[in-house]
């Protein structure tokens, strides 16, 4: 199985500014900056103003109105007023890259069952240069809990994942971890994780003598390998300190000064110079620990999950200190995800005989992009970024039994010419989004760093919001979005109009679902709806659990629901339901305005083909944004 790891420019600054240097002669340069955009959206949480960008890109205002212009136009990004916010279909670049993977699909069943099991919150994780980035989250809802995203870049040496990836590193991939460490001292290249300024903590008794301890273990024949998790054998305290920690400047410990040392400056080590030492264990114990690298009080046990004898993923179980200790994690925790990886492991095996057995098609049928650039030119004119549309759709002609294509593939999939392709092929491979090997190409885990993470806790209602408001905007009516609670409804999204008379009704409020057009398609969803307590609201309220079981039925049928004075005198409504990509409705919509603002046949005619269009939109943004993750209802 190829490697995780994506020889590419890697995260550190200087590596960074080689790559910048050494731009192919025919990379797209709209679309490295349009990439560029991207990222510092994803850096800013998905928000930003455009002046921002502006500022942060180095780029002029005019190619940023254009950049955004197009990613708006494809429907990456919303433009909202002076401000550039990414959107929820921007993640079909991250599930390219999470289908061509495979697991995800296969191995997030087993994660969310050890997260069960264990009442722990488990990640899945992936290789990416010198970090590693996630691929899954089953998290557990604490006021303490866990707070990385799908597709947040870690430092490989501040992770429990870390040192087994590492375990597989050559000469090249431990100088590029050197060399991002001296050129980024403060891990400021990942903005996921805190500074590494602060040392590694001591309690204040014992810090002077730490310092003597690592020059005593020294003279006594003692180095790292006299540690094991952490801890000094003879001593018996935490210390977490590699063979080559640097313990004064210009000096290494237990090495010769160098010429101007300052003899007076000493440090406690740093967040990560054990590396190497904890690789060396992490290779011979088959686990690894992170002991609060990250923050304090978050603790972390993995073990790699292996496909053809390489490391495909790890899957860490984290806790915190007030649960466990890094040792407690260990020894509890050790014998069940041996278990969990076991299975996880079997899985992989089964899933790529089925694979031989039945090989998947490669080519994906063309996508028609030349006709949707054609009429996006057509209508944006130059403000229309063709190249860097072309660029980005490249990455989603990868997919479920398309990791691996080559050029001839990706321009058939994409529609595009093969010179088209290959440029743009070029590009990203520079920018360090596919690698090549023999003229085949193959995504790397570096695509959901454009957007996935702040995108990856997402929750409908978010979703839900853009689209609300824009069909408030166009029938000039209240618009609410609501799920279904046992026999009540709840509103989750909501947004109003200035009328005199409106309906006004807040977020979080809590009716009951029989007598709402809201609730009546959900409840028609399920397969026994519950329907007692049919209490008289107004006249018109249907009470009488046959002749709603009866209605029930033909809005199951019709796909809308309209009630027309049954909550409340003079309030009318029509919803639609909103779907899951499985087809289960998961919340609805409504339009609900005063009864002598429209007849209940005006209704059906006017405001439901609106209604049903912005429930559209919403499924397409959610069924994107679902395909790899459970998307919070509210």
């Amino acid at each position: 199985m190829p490697s995780n790891v994506a020889p590419a420019p890697g995260t550190g600054t200087s590596s960074a500014a080689g790559a910048e240097a050494a731009v192919p002669a025919e990379a797209v340069t709209p679309l490295i900056r349009g990439i560029a955009v991207l990222r510092r959206l994803t850096d800013a949480d998905g928000v930003s103003s455009l002046s921002g960008l502006e500022r942060s890109t180095g780029l002029a205002r005019s190619t940023v109105d254009r950049i955004t212009a197009t990613l708006a136009r494809r429907g990456y990004v919303r433009l909202d007023g002076r401000d550039a916010v990414l959107a929820p279909r921007l993640m079909e670049l991250g599930n390219a890259y999470l289908a061509a993977l495979r697991l995800p699909r296969l191995l997030d069943a087993h994660a969310d069952a050890l997260a069960d099991e264990l009442d722990e919150s488990v990640s899945l994780a992936v290789g990416d240069q010198d970090g590693i980035r996630f691929i899954h989250q089953a998290t557990r809802r604490r006021a303490m809990s866990l707070s990385f995203r799908i597709g947040d870049l870690l430092p490989a040496e501040r992770t429990a994942p870390g040192p087994l990836f590492a375990t597989e590193w050559g000469d090249r991939e431990w100088a590029r971890w050197r060399e991002r460490r001296a050129a980024d001292p403060e891990d400021r290249g990942f903005p996921a994780v805190p500074a590494r300024s602060r040392p590694i903590e001591y309690g204040e008794d014992d810090r002077n003598d730490e310092k003597d301890r690592i020059g005593a273990n020294r003279t006594n024949g003692k180095d790292a390998r006299d540690l094991v998790d952490g801890k000094d054998l003879a001593g018996g305290k935490e210390l977490r300190v590699g063979k080559d920690l640097t313990v004064g400047k210009g000096r290494t410990a237990g090495g010769p000064e160098e010429p101007g040392a300052d003899r007076g400056a000493r440090r406690l080590p740093t967040l990560g110079d054990d590396f190497e030492q904890r690789t060396a264990e992490a290779r011979e114990a088959g686990w690894a620990l992170d002991d609060q690298l990250i923050e304090p009080g978050l603790v972390a046990l993995s073990m790699p999950v292996r496909e053809a004898g390489r490391i495909a993923c790890v899957v860490s179980v984290v806790s915190h200190t007030s649960r466990h200790t890094a040792a407690d994690l260990r020894d509890t925790l050790l014998p069940r995800l041996r278990k969990a990886v076991a299975a996880m492991e079997r899985e992989l095996r089964e899933a790529q005989h089925a694979e031989s057995a039945t090989p998947t098609p490669r080519t994906a049928a063309p996508s028609g992009l030349a006709v949707w650039t054609g009429a996006s030119k057509q209508e944006l004119g130059r403000e229309f970024i063709e190249s860097l549309a072309r660029g980005l759709t490249v990455i989603t002609a990868f997919g479920e039994g398309r990791a691996e294509l080559n050029l001839t593939e990706v321009a058939q999939a994409t529609g595009l010419a093969r010179a088209t392709a290959r440029r743009a092929l070029i590009t990203l491979e520079h920018l360090g989004y596919v690698t090549a090997h023999d003229r085949v190409f193959r995504l790397t885990p570096r695509v959901l760093g454009l957007g996935f993470p702040p995108l990856s806790r997402t929750s409908l209602a978010e979703i839900a919001a853009p689209h609300l408001t824009e069909l408030s905007q166009r029938l000039h009516d209240s618009v609410s979005l609501a799920v279904l609670t046992g026999d009540e409804i709840q509103y989750t999204g909501r947004v109003s109009t200035s009328r005199v008379m409106s309906v006004h009704i807040t977020i979080g409020t809590r009716l009951p679902a029989y007598p709402t057009a809201l609730g009546r398609v959900m409840l028609a969803d399920l397969p026994e709806p519950p329907l007692t307590e049919l209490l008289p609201l107004t006249p018109r309220t249907i009470t009488d659990p046959a002749r709603l079981k009866a209605v029930l039925d033909r809005v199951r049928e019709e796909g809308y629901a309209l009630v027309d004075e049954e909550l409340e005198v003079g309030l009318r409504s029509v919803a639609v339901p909103v779907r899951e990509r499985g087809g289960r409705v998961v919340a609805a919509v409504n339009v609900a305005m005063h009864s002598s603002r429209r007849t209940p046949e005006e209704c059906v005619a006017e405001v439901l083909p609106e209604l049903r269009a912005a429930v559209g939109r919403i499924e397409e943004d959610l069924w994107v944004a679902g395909r790899f993750r459970r998307v919070p209802r509210t």
